[in-house]
């Protein structure tokens, strides 16, 4: 797990933070780690200079590709989702966009593993992560919907775009007790949904969240 190094990123006003993790609890937001990470992390630095003054709404924001930065909301609650039953070891990260969802995990758990299909998105994120000092975060430009075999299992799976179902190979690449947040859905309607491996099985607990929108997980079909 890392502390960021914010010397010389520059920060927004307490005021200006404190407002969002106020509306983040007051949508529900309850783990006070994910809350203080949110905090200390500066969003502005995800996004390019002309949205930079909106980073600290809590609203999903282009990051170019067809993409976006999620809504702050989001992120929490996704991260809280993930971390329910407490600290997990090794995280894969499906879509690191920005790097944004990457950084608030970096920063509460021992290792994550990042996958990225548009090399442009991945190159800035990587810089981010160095700019901030962050350790624990091996990324790879690759196609999400295949997760990344090769460093399974995995404590955990995020994933930041939304495939029609659940990828088979995700579920595999979980470890015993492992747990798996994703959006499930076309571009219409879609659920957040988290899924924990039962033991030793490959039976899942299944369990829809709320509705949600996100870009779609392009790639492999699932099987």
């Amino acid at each position: 797990m890392n502390s960021i190094d914010l010397a010389g990123v520059g920060m927004t006003s307490q005021r200006t933070r404190e407002r969002l993790i106020l509306r983040l609890q007051e949508q529900g937001i309850v783990n006070q780690s994910v809350l203080d990470t949110i905090r200390m992390t500066p969003r502005h630095l995800f996004l390019d200079e002309a949205l930079a003054h909106r980073a600290y709404e809590d609203t999903a924001l282009p990051i170019g590709f067809s993409q976006t930065l999620s809504q702050p909301y989001i992120v929490a609650r996704m991260t809280e989702l993930l971390l329910a039953d407490g600290p997990l070891d090794r995280v894969l990260e499906i879509g690191t966009g920005s790097g944004y969802q990457t950084t608030i995990l970096a920063q509460l758990v021992d290792q994550v593993y990042t996958v990225e299909r548009i090399e442009p998105l991945l190159i800035k994120a990587k810089a981010r992560f160095r700019k901030l000092g962050l350790r624990g975060i091996t990324p790879a430009l690759s196609d999400g919907s295949f997760g990344w075999q090769e460093q399974a299992p995995f404590n955990g799976i995020i994933t930041t775009a939304a495939p029609q179902q659940v990828p088979d190979d995700l579920l595999r690449q979980l470890a015993p007790n492992g747990i798996l947040v994703i959006p499930v859905g076309n571009g219409r309607e879609q659920e957040l949904r988290v899924l924990k491996r039962d033991g030793d099985s490959y039976e899942f607990d299944e369990e829809i969240v709320e509705q949600v929108k996100f870009v779609p997980l392009l790639g492999g079909l699932s099987r």
